[in-house]
């Protein structure tokens, strides 16, 4: 590896992925043609296409009565586009904020009709996940983040509701197990545990489509992307081939429960150096603290410079925090090995010495 990569997204993924998928830029499947130059219609696409599906049911453990598509315009077009699939003409949905993604969400549903907010953290910078909340029984459906990269919180136990459970999973799908048959949509951005940017994934149980009594434009309307097996327009057909080979790089690894394991052991390794050495302090609550995206500052500014000296020269990048925290954010999804988990380590224990 020529560098620790801790980017927020897009992200790290897995070497064998990337090096069979620079293999394909040049010749995909002995066709002597580029992957990126054939007709996404053809016979070695669609293939591509529907293993693609095929491996997030079972990945999954999704029953009978789900689609799945690969889309374009990322989790930020989701925001506006589930809201259109299932909010009701005169309808209310009720959303959890947590932090910068799901109060983009609540701004883009506000535009299509009554929205109530149930609980919100940003009192205290979105450090925490609200608990105790109570989901209206009178709303089209409930709307929450699972994980939240910029202040690196994680929802750990989501609410029973009579409303449909809609989920932003961009940036832990495929890192935990979960009752996913629970959630009614799921949508998430590639670009953290699938694949490169450009694609986005999204799960829908098909009996809820279909009933807001709205003329939905056709771009926006899961119905007419299922009805033609995501093809509806051009896919992303790089990155939904990539999204493939890390999905099957995470089933030859042994499925979700492996890469738990292991996610739980990366995170348990840094958050313990984190609250071991007096010279950082952990961002997020350590109840609501996320697997995914590790946030924590220096107890003293004045010693920046030097951190940032040391990691800088063990190969590590992409750690510097997000403005709105500051600090440092590590982002340890599937692919981060946690061997670069330990470079990191090292560097904060080699900058205690320094200080010290």
């Amino acid at each position: 590896m020529k560098k620790h990569n801790f980017s927020a997204g897009p992200c790290i993924l897995p070497q064998e992925v990337l090096k069979k998928a620079s293999d394909a830029i040049l010749n995909f499947n002995n066709l002597n043609l580029s992957l990126i130059e054939i007709s996404h219609r053809s016979k070695d696409f669609v293939e591509v296409m529907e293993n693609a599906r095929s491996l997030v049911k079972e990945l999954l453990n999704l029953p009978e009565g789900y689609s799945v598509l690969f889309l374009q315009g990322g989790a930020s077009l989701e925001f506006l586009m589930s809201a259109y699939n299932l909010l009701k003409v005169d309808g209310k949905a009720a959303y959890l904020d947590t932090g910068t993604w799901s109060s983009k969400a609540i701004k883009e549903a506000k535009k299509l009709g009554e929205i109530e907010l149930v609980a919100s953290s940003k009192d205290k910078g979105y450090n925490y996940i609200p608990k105790n909340y109570e989901v209206p029984s009178n709303t089209d459906f409930f709307h929450c983040t699972s994980n939240n990269t910029i202040f690196g919180t994680q929802i750990k136990s989501f609410p029973k509701t009579d409303s449909l459970l809609v989920c932003d999973m961009s940036s832990d799908i495929f890192s935990r197990q979960l009752d996913f048959s629970k959630f009614d949509l799921i949508y998430a951005g590639a670009q953290k545990n699938m694949g490169p940017a450009g694609t986005t994934l999204v799960i829908v149980k098909d009996e809820i489509l279909g009933k807001t009594g709205r003329d939905i434009p056709s771009m926006l309307d899961y119905q007419v992307h299922i009805s033609k097996d995501s093809m509806f327009n051009t896919p992303s057909v790089y990155a939904v081939y990539v999204s493939m080979l890390t999905l099957e790089w995470l089933k030859n690894l042994g499925g979700i429960p492996e890469i738990e394991k292991i996610n739980e052991a990366k995170a348990a390794l840094l958050y313990a150096e984190i609250d071991r050495n007096p010279l950082f302090k952990g961002y997020a609550n350590k109840e609501d603290r996320s697997l995914m995206n590790v946030t924590f500052n220096l107890t003293d500014e004045a010693h920046k410079e030097t951190f940032d000296k040391i990691w800088n020269a063990a190969g590590i990048v992409g750690i510097k925090g997000h403005r709105s925290v500051g600090g440092y954010r590590a982002s340890i999804y599937n692919a981060m090995p946690i061997e670069s988990v330990q470079v990191l380590v090292d560097a904060m224990q080699e900058f205690e010495k320094q200080i010290s």
